[in-house]
């Protein structure tokens, strides 16, 4: 099982619908691609013609100390995604406000991670519009 982390805290995944592993795509070119699994290694660009028909992306980490979906993440933002961003996998409570920060909505834990890292610690991350390091320099 997996639990979804918001900003609200911990959630049951209401995603039902699967996902297509990027390498799968071409075979769905008939229609619209509902949910796509992205690999840490993967290139968001080429999805770029197809980001209007996908409703979620969620982007692998394999480990927590892989920040390749953070890059991964940015990017999908910048080409115009407007849909829900997914992380999955190793990703800590430390790590919440980076993953907001670049456009996840969202991330993906095992319920082995949430006993370790129980809700009230993501939860004190989830203001991450105000522990903004760099806007307070700035200011």
């Amino acid at each position: 099982m997996s639990v979804i982390v918001t900003d609200n805290g911990f959630a049951a995944d209401s995603w039902t619908d699967g996902f297509t592993p990027l390498q799968d795509l071409a075979a769905n070119d008939a229609g619209p691609v509902v949910a796509v699994d992205l690999a840490s290694d993967s290139d968001p660009a080429l999805l770029q013609s197809r980001l209007a028909d996908i409703d979620l992306i969620r982007v692998d980490f394999p480990s927590f100390a892989d920040g390749r979906g953070f890059t991964i993440a940015k990017r999908l933002r910048q080409m115009g995604f407007a849909g829900r961003l997914r992380a999955k996998g190793h990703v800590i409570s430390d790590q919440f406000a980076m993953a907001r920060r670049v456009g996840f909505d969202e991330v993906e834990i095992d319920d082995d991670l949430a006993t370790r890292q129980p809700e009230g610690e993501w939860q004190f991350r989830a203001n991450w519009k105000a522990n903004d390091y760099q806007s307070r320099l700035r200011a």
